[in-house]
């Protein structure tokens, strides 16, 4: 038999003889061993209080500790006895497990999160009127760290069920591919929601796809071209040979020779339009920022353009040569955007960016470019130039792309224009 069984048992013979002899005396009329023996019952009654209270204290002190998640505490019986003890090292046993369980819970909440903070692709948690519950870093990458509800155009898509997004954030343009998951949880409707910027795939499969049209273009009308002005060139010669009078030979040798210079400026045309299949990928070295804009600025060598730099030691990994070519061509455009403004300004800088990047802007203070041309400023020969081949801005984004960079253009009509170039630093 246990201490603790021993103690109830002996409290409660205690407590029957006290209350017996309480009754005696009060039929013997003996006041004063009445009196006695009543308090000896209250004494009893009290200890059996004690003994219980203690107990009540111990299993209340393990279920706070579970209320309050204390994992630390140890619960110690309150007197010597087996089966308490053994109740209080089934609470401690209990308790420990609890803090082990909640251990592992946390440890594969940290590994998930870390696991969806790594990925790419946005993924939010909503409920159904489009609070966000949770998301990841890719998530706030693109919406914002401070946002707390899905925004309207998401939703407006998910409603719709469309798969793509378009959204403007600062320097670049988002192409988000996105679908919705509907899922229940104790009872409670939530999304998943999934966003993945397609914008990078998008322009490289365009790319892609010009380059593939320009390729079978040039290859069709190079091999009309050539017979034409051998055999042009080949009839010039003997037109001279010809018994004909002198006025239908100089008719039949400018017929030729007009068909020789058109031939020959379509050569010359469809060779500049191969350039932009001829890419070579770049031939990346370590840049000197510094000394890179002191090349350029001795290469416009215009007093209105001005460099600034946030670090005279900031380094760039790119070709030189592609990077010389990509400012030249923006800078030459800002030039003659400036031609009618009465105090033109160019602005060229390097700072710092997010994510280990380097951003360049490219300002001017021009005319500015109207938003239907700014759409189309990228496309392969799309140019508003009379004399333009339409490949300047198209080889730029290329080059840029090339680099795993990106290229973006800002512009309002007689304010200016700014070009945003954003790449990797060394």
């Amino acid at each position: 038999m246990g201490r603790f069984n021993i103690y109830i048992l002996t409290n409660t013979v205690a407590l029957f003889l006290c209350m017996a002899g309480t009754v005696y005396c009060m039929h013997t009329k003996l006041v004063f061993s009445c009196l006695l023996c009543s308090v000896l019952c209250l004494l009893v009654i009290i200890n059996i209080y004690r003994l219980q209270n203690k107990q009540t204290k111990m299993i209340r002190k393990a279920i706070e500790c579970l209320k309050s998640k204390d994992t630390s505490s140890i619960i110690t019986p309150p007197f010597k006895d087996r089966k308490i003890s053994e109740l209080a090292e089934t609470l401690t046993f209990i308790i420990k497990d609890l803090k082990s369980s909640a251990m592992e819970d946390e440890t594969k909440y940290q590994y998930y999160k870390n696991l969806m903070n790594s990925v790419d692709t946005a993924v939010i948690s909503t409920y159904k009127d489009g609070r966000i519950i949770w998301m990841n870093k890719s998530a706030k990458n693109i919406l914002g760290p401070e946002v707390f509800k899905l925004p309207e155009d998401i939703q407006d898509a998910l409603n719709n069920k469309e798969k793509i997004v378009h959204r403007k954030k600062q320097e670049s343009t988002l192409d988000l591919s996105v679908s919705c998951t509907r899922i229940s949880v104790h009872g409670q409707e939530q999304f998943i929601v999934s966003m993945s910027n397609i914008h990078s795939a998008l322009e490289k499969n365009e790319m892609e796809a010009w380059q593939k049209l320009i390729r079978v273009l040039t290859h069709e009308i190079m091999n009309s071209i050539t017979p034409i002005i051998s055999l042009s060139d080949t009839l010039q010669e003997r037109s001279v040979e010809f018994p004909i009078n002198e006025s239908t030979q100089r008719n039949i040798s400018q017929g030729l020779g007009i068909i020789n210079r058109r031939c020959k400026g379509l050569m010359e045309f469809v060779d500049n339009y191969r350039k932009l299949t001829r890419i070579s990928a770049p031939v990346k070295s370590e840049i000197k920022v510094y000394d890179f804009f002191k090349d350029i600025e001795g290469l416009t060598a215009t007093d209105y353009i001005h460099f600034t730099l946030e670090d005279n030691d900031m380094t760039l990994s790119a070709d030189r040569a592609q990077l010389e070519q990509v400012f030249l061509n923006i800078i030459k455009n800002a030039i003659e955007a400036c031609r009618k403004t009465e105090n033109p300004r160019i602005e060229v800088s390097a700072v710092y960016h997010k994510n280990d990047s380097i951003k360049f802007t490219i300002s001017d203070n021009g005319e500015g470019i109207i938003p239907e041309v700014k759409e189309r400023i990228f496309v392969p020969f799309f140019t508003t130039k009379p004399n333009g081949s339409g490949i300047g801005l198209s080889l730029c984004k290329q080059i840029i792309t090339l680099h795993d960079g990106l290229i973006n253009v800002e512009s309002k009509v007689g304010y200016g224009t700014v070009f945003t170039i954003i790449m990797g630093k060394s």
